[in-house]
């Protein structure tokens, strides 16, 4: 992955010194910044040189402010997190209930409802949404800021003002792709053979719903949060522009619009990361939920 991040950033067209530099500079500092930045080097020589300082936690120094890498994404961290936990916490309350009640009812009013609603979610471009959520909740009624960031230590009813429309913005997306899952996953451990055997010796219902489908249907439903909680957390660009959001999303936006290479190759160099160490927290979890994959 780093060295597909390397080589893909370093196909970019345009000369970062230059935009760092602006339009008036001279020819001595573009050599210095050039060669402090070791862009100087052959290509095989930079990503060796790259690579070994970022086990080290050392992405390198931003081209246009100087300062490093890894204090930027720290800068943009909290705020990313903030907005990944809340919109899966929004995406969790409109899928959980929505899946459910669509299983458990197939065909039915409340099935085609969940299903319109879902399908809605998917379809929705996340600018859209996030336009029309600011245009109601700000601009018509009222209600809440059009966007910004506020740290919660500072003003913790500012902070979960400007938090809930691009939580709901972002979890409505996520929602809709987990309500799917929670419906298919439902279904199935539904027909399966050994919740009719116990539908047949008189199980109360709830104990069923319990023990025997859900829990069969936490395996998909793990699988797919895993994955949406990742995309989350790797910064949604457009949600975060649209908002004023501070988040890594956004610093990424801006690092591939001034083509600032060390900070572009560190987010997405962390990008990858999340979704690595995600991904093998729910294989993990996997073996916690279903003990016969342990076993295995």
């Amino acid at each position: 992955m780093s060295v597909l991040v390397f080589s893909l950033i370093h196909l970019v067209r345009g000369d970062p010194i230059r935009l760092a530099l602006g339009t008036r500079f001279s020819q001595e500092t573009y050599d210095a910044l050039r060669e402090r930045s070791g862009l100087d080097l052959p290509l095989v020589q930079q990503y060796f040189t790259w690579a070994g300082r970022a086990v080290t936690g050392d992405l390198g120094v931003s081209f246009r402010s100087g300062d490093t890498v890894t204090s930027l994404i720290g800068e943009r961290l909290p705020a990313t997190l903030t907005l990944a936990v809340a919109a899966l916490v929004v995406a969790l309350v409109i899928a959980l209930p929505l899946g459910m009640l669509s299983a458990l009812h197939p065909r039915s009013l409340v099935d085609r409802v969940a299903t319109v609603v879902s399908q809605f979610g998917i379809s929705v471009p996340d600018f859209w949404l996030s336009i029309m959520l600011i245009l109601l909740f700000a601009g018509v009624l009222g209600w809440l800021p059009s966007g910004g960031y506020v740290p919660i230590g500072e003003d913790p009813l500012g902070w979960l003002e400007r938090l809930v429309l691009p939580a709901v913005a972002t979890g409505v997306v996520s929602g809709s792709v987990i309500t799917r899952f929670v419906r298919s996953s439902m279904l199935e451990a539904l027909g399966s053979d050994h919740v009719r055997t116990a539908q047949a010796k008189g199980v109360p219902t709830r104990q069923v719903l319990t023990w025997h489908v859900l829990r069969n249907a936490l395996l998909p439903l793990v699988t797919v949060t895993g994955v949406q909680l990742a995309y989350l957390l790797s910064g949604v660009v457009v949600v975060e522009i649209v908002f004023s959001w501070p988040g890594l999303g956004q610093l990424a936006y801006q690092a591939v619009r001034d083509r600032d290479f060390p900070v572009l190759q560190g987010a997405v160099l962390l990008f990858a990361l999340v979704f690595l160490v995600i991904n093998l927290l729910v294989d993990l979890l996997y073996g916690r939920i279903d003990p016969r994959i342990a076993r295995r």
